[in-house]
């Protein structure tokens, strides 16, 4: 299968402004590149690139005022499978954890794990541990939480969302993990691309999308709150232990964003656009 992502971003600003951008597809995925998503800024401005912490890569530059522009555009080969799942995975003993994995069973600047502990253990310490526990937490999350783009509020940490009782795909994920935490189970937050593959219409508009990652039985499994069900054509952009750690665009002075496409689709060889055509 071959997945077309990208996306355009425009944005409108009263002065040169600097801006670190985190829309390249993640490393792991590199060797299913059949056409790279490089990022493409107009007008063109020069970029210098890194690798955070957690290991996303990152562009820096600074933007010209006025209108602004950055896009990507590439195709990836997917095996067209959905998430995996393995229900008998085990969940470790604090002590046995890897070292790398603990910083995922900390509070975070959205997963306030000190305000939920004691919720988190009530409803969920009695049941199995592992693959059901992880589960237990997604079922909660997806039926306590209703999703609507008209929640969307930038600040609203995990407590908030399972107070308020709303959120979008963000929100979901941030309670689902900082529940995970609480329960002694690492977990992390992703951004990246999730179309509609496989899927019944109708289709909303295209977005990036978040969902988590829970370390069980040797390994990160992919749990999505939001969407509740394994899904075909998951392609990462970041992780880290919030949306804190990897916004898609971070500008250092005002801005206003006046255009906003997303796209990931299934294409067929035959179909693919020349490049530069998004």
């Amino acid at each position: 299968m071959l997945i077309r992502v990208g996306c355009r971003l425009q944005f409108s600003l009263p002065q040169p402004t600097p801006l670190i951008a985190m829309l390249s597809v993640h490393h792991s995925r590199y060797g299913d590149v059949v056409r790279a998503d490089d990022l493409v800024a107009s007008p063109r401005v020069p970029f210098q690139g890194y690798r955070d912490g957690f290991g996303n890569w990152c562009t820096r530059m600074v933007a010209p005022a006025g209108a602004f522009v950055l896009s990507t555009d590439g195709v990836f080969r997917d095996d067209g499978q959905p998430d995996p799942v393995a229900p008998a995975a085990r969940q470790h003993a604090v002590q046995d954890l890897p070292d790398e994995t603990l910083v995922y069973l900390l509070g975070s600047r959205y997963c306030d794990t000190d305000l939920l502990s004691e919720e988190a253990w009530r409803r969920f310490g009695q049941g199995e541990a592992g693959w059901a526990r992880v589960q237990a937490v997604c079922d909660f999350v997806h039926a306590h939480l209703t999703f609507g783009y008209e929640h969307a509020r930038a600040t609203r940490t995990a407590s908030q969302a399972l107070t308020e009782g709303h959120g979008v795909c963000r929100d979901f994920t941030h309670l689902a993990i900082a529940l995970c935490r609480c329960l002694n189970i690492p977990a992390r937050y992703c951004t990246g691309y999730l179309g509609d593959i496989g899927e019944p219409p109708p289709y909303a508009p295209g977005d990036f999308s978040a969902w988590m990652e829970v370390y069980l039985e040797g390994r990160w499994w992919v749990f999505d709150p939001r969407n509740h069900t394994p899904r075909i054509g998951r392609i990462l952009v970041a992780r880290g232990r919030d949306a804190a750690d990897v916004p898609l665009t971070q500008t250092f002075g005002l801005h206003e964003m006046t255009d906003f496409r997303v796209w990931s689709d299934e294409v067929a060889p035959e179909d693919l656009p020349p490049e530069g055509g998004n």
